[in-house]
């Protein structure tokens, strides 16, 4: 694997976790508001 596929893997990873934690937050936020 070059350098490149391994950084867009990793980006493209943090992206889709990054995004669920923000909707886990906000449900949760909801709920207790």
């Amino acid at each position: 694997m070059t350098t490149s596929a391994i950084v867009m893997m990793i980006l493209g990873l943090g992206v889709t976790w990054g995004g669920a934690a923000f909707c886990i937050r906000l449900a949760i936020r909801k709920q207790r508001g």
